[in-house]
């Protein structure tokens, strides 16, 4: 926990970005009836039926010191789909860094064993020497900070029906286009000093 604290004073490094990944997941819901569209004097109008037709996964790459996010919608949550996650963030995303510092939460899914069921050793080795790994503490996922644009997405895109994963897969990124190109940021303001108080349980103790 202290060590992601200290990874978010980092200076901006583009040798050496700060990447959170988080992921969640969408219902997609189709509708029965035909929504009766907002009318001056009406409001919106959806019937309480609806069809559910699956379930999408959304993960979020965030690199909140450089105020970009990128959304990629999956059919399913495995452990070679979080591989190949990590294969774009470090083939497409940032094939000139150095060294990629990722944060994520500790699922079982998140590690480069991982990587190693998705592709043959000699690129899953060459992946895993990509990245610096951190975890989130057990009940601490909330200090990843991609935890944060999943909310905005949201609230901002999500909370309404969407029936079909392509039509989820464009609208995740026009969203994310717009707060990309105005580089909007996390303002995070938790310290290690504020963690040591709030979070005391969560760090071990030393009797005398």
């Amino acid at each position: 926990m202290e060590d992601i604290l200290e990874v978010y004073k980092r200076p901006y490094d583009p040798r050496r970005p700060v990447v959170c990944l988080d992921e969640t997941s969408k219902q997609l819901i189709g509708e029965v009836a035909k929504p009766v569209p907002a009318a001056p004097g009406q409001v919106a109008q959806y019937d309480y039926e609806y069809v559910r037709n699956g379930v999408a996964n959304l993960f979020m790459i965030s690199e909140p010191l450089a105020g970009q996010r990128d959304v990629e919608v999956t059919e399913r949550r495995t452990k070679k789909d979080w591989a190949e996650c990590v294969r774009k963030i470090a083939d497409e995303m940032y094939p000139d860094a150095e060294r990629i510092v990722l944060v994520e939460d500790n699922l079982n899914t998140h590690t480069p064993a991982s990587l190693y069921e998705a592709f043959a050793p000699a690129q899953a080795k060459r992946l895993a020497d990509r990245f610096e790994f951190h975890y989130t503490p057990k009940h601490g996922s909330w200090l990843d900070m991609a935890e944060i644009e999943l909310g905005i997405l949201g609230r901002q895109c999500l909370s309404r029906r969407i029936d079909n994963i392509d039509d989820l897969r464009r609208e995740t990124k026009a969203w994310e286009a717009t707060r990309n190109t105005a580089k909007t940021k996390v303002n995070w303001q938790f310290t290690t000093e504020g963690a040591r108080i709030k979070l005391k349980r969560l760090y071990p103790s030393i009797e005398e």
